[in-house]
């Protein structure tokens, strides 16, 4: 059975979308060099102002959020993000026992 999780993190972008694109890329890569985990960007099918960063197949979940928040604050991610950063964490379904 697949132990690993994933990362669902969405938000209303706000601001400039333009300058949010380029903190969120430069975010993204920046986790990508630290956990070699290559994040996906999306927007929502019926509006585009709600973004979701996809991030498959962690294992090692609190090294993970540790270099996910530090790449938020080195970028300034959470400027962009209206209401806040919402951070899910999902694992196949009965994977085993509760996470946390």
């Amino acid at each position: 059975m697949n132990d690993a999780h994933h990362y669902y993190v969405w938000y209303r972008v706000a601001g400039d979308t333009a300058r949010a694109r380029e903190a969120i890329t430069a975010m993204m890569l920046d986790l990508a060099m630290s956990t070699g985990v290559a994040g996906r960007l999306f927007e929502r099918a019926e509006d585009a102002s709600t973004w979701m960063e996809v991030y498959a197949d962690i294992d090692d979940r609190r090294a993970f959020e540790r270099r996910l928040e530090r790449a938020v604050k080195a970028h300034g991610a959470a400027n962009y993000a209206d209401g806040g950063r919402h951070v899910e964490c999902f694992c196949a379904a009965g994977a085993g026992a509760p996470h946390r």
